[in-house]
């Protein structure tokens, strides 16, 4: 199976678990974001430019408590100056996570051309390439 992580989903439990931090960063509202695609072979980045400037956005900023991305397909700037990793990889077991980080909910993101590119190829990224035989035990995960 796999996960599309988005905006502030990086602080739920299930995020937590998969990833063994406390997923902490700084952030503020109001802001702009420049969306820098430095993976550009990746294949979330297909079709998307290298740079998408998003007018209204919540900044989220480094230091980004994570483990060692897989990969970090996209990275964002903001207007005082702040960076932060806002596209990563992961992967647990057979499965591949991509945390995206632009998105508010007062502002409309998703309506996005690029956006709306990143998010079905990171679909497309993310599904299963290895089927198992039998369904995995749920009940093993140890629950907070």
């Amino acid at each position: 199976m796999g996960l599309i992580a988005l905006h502030s989903a990086h602080f739920s439990k299930m995020m937590k678990l998969l990833l063994g931090t406390t997923m902490s960063l700084s952030w503020r509202e109001n802001d702009s974001e420049k969306l820098w695609c430095i993976a550009p072979t990746h294949p979330i980045a297909a079709g998307v430019p290298m740079l998408v400037t998003i007018p209204h956005e919540e900044m989220y900023g480094e230091f980004f408590d994570i483990p060692k991305p897989d990969e970090v397909v996209f990275f964002g700037t903001f207007s005082d100056g702040e960076v932060f990793r806002s596209g990563c990889t992961f992967t647990r077991g057979y499965g591949k996570i991509f945390s995206f980080q632009p998105r508010h909910e007062e502002y409309p993101i998703y309506y996005m051309p690029e956006v709306r590119r990143i998010l079905k190829n990171a679909a497309d990224f993310c599904k299963p390439a290895v089927r198992l035989r039998a369904e995995p035990d749920c009940r093993q995960i140890v629950r907070e």
